[in-house]
């Protein structure tokens, strides 16, 4: 194993030199080496990596795959070394973290930015998408997003419960009247979530224990969610919001909840992470301070997003709003 290790180490020096006689200057070595040592990699795998003669060095589609992968373990690898030799205690390295854009820019960024104040040895690229981000497919330690995922490879920890709420401003309802059931939002000019190709135009709504959708439409759809936000707070239309993203303007009146005896549903945010053994340190102590610091600032500025808040026969499982510290489960 310590062979194969050393042969990929190998190929992401010559790549990073950008050609054989770079990576034997860099390395110490020849360029006969190097390429016994590249040639040795390409005949062990059956395929060729890089095309190369005299004047050029050009990566194969196969070697661009390879190189991406091999980048990231070599990284890997030394961060464990690291990490290992001081034990533990010195809290460092490279986080790549996901979150949806709304949650994400208004209460992750600013704890992220607590975070590498107090662990400054962590060096944090946060990727913000509405579209789902995967662990795996986006090379993330840890993506945050709403609902579990069907993939079994990975564990997850529930950081947030909240509702979805029907919700507009002042200014539409004065203009266009509010609606007393599910039904009346067919009137209405309902903003919509894309995802992928889908859509989401069917509202799902509990009314004495029995849940029901209503399918409504409007002229505007969108695949960000910042954007429903701002055009439900600039009078454009009804929209279908997490609490988390919309409680500063509940509290200050810019954005109204409609429906309030009409359950939507429950959404629970989770951290996800690849299903390992041993996570590194900043993972385990990261995901350890936002499932804290997260619930704490929410439960701060948040009073109406409790799902106790719902109305009789609403679901018993939507039971509690904040879930921190649950322990990670593997999927």
């Amino acid at each position: 194993m310590a062979d194969e290790v050393a042969e990929l180490q190998l190929f992401v020096d010559i790549v990073k030199a950008g050609n054989l006689s770079a990576a034997a200057r860099a390395l110490n070595s020849s360029p006969a080496a190097m390429s016994r040592g590249l040639g040795a990699l390409e005949s062990r795998l059956g395929v060729r990596l890089v095309t190369r003669t005299s004047r050029t060095f050009e990566l194969t589609e196969e070697g661009h795959l390879f190189y991406e992968r091999c980048e990231r373990i070599v990284a890997e690898i030394a961060e464990a070394e690291a990490e290992a030799s001081s034990q533990g205690k010195t809290v460092k390295g490279k986080l790549r973290i996901g979150a949806p854009v709304g949650i994400g820019r208004r209460l992750v960024a600013p704890l992220v930015a607590q975070f590498v104040e107090k662990y400054p040895g962590v060096q944090i690229h946060l990727y913000l998408s509405d579209s789902g981000l995967d662990v795996v497919d986006d090379g993330l330690d840890i993506a945050l997003r709403v609902g579990l995922p069907t993939d079994a490879s990975v564990m997850a920890k529930k950081i947030l419960s909240t509702r979805r709420i029907v919700c507009a401003s002042p200014s539409y309802l004065k203009r266009h009247g509010v609606p007393r059931r599910p039904e009346d939002l067919q009137q209405h000019n309902c903003i919509r979530l894309v995802r992928g190709r889908r859509v989401m135009d069917a509202w799902l709504f509990q009314e004495n224990g029995k849940r029901f959708e209503v399918t409504v439409s409007g002229n505007l759809t969108t695949t960000g969610g910042l954007v429903i936000h701002d055009w439900v707070k600039s009078g454009r239309g009804i929209g279908l919001k997490a609490v988390w993203d919309v409680q500063p303007d509940l509290e200050a009146g810019t954005i109204i909840e409609c429906l309030k005896d009409f359950w939507c549903e429950q959404i629970d945010l989770f951290a996800i992470c690849v299903n390992r053994q041993h996570l590194f340190p900043r993972i385990r102590i990261f995901l350890d301070y936002i499932s804290s610091t997260l619930p704490e600032m929410v439960q701060r500025e948040c009073r109406s997003c409790l799902p106790e808040s719902s109305p009789a026969g609403a679901q018993t499982g939507a039971k509690s709003r904040i879930s921190g510290k649950v322990g990670l489960a593997k999927r």
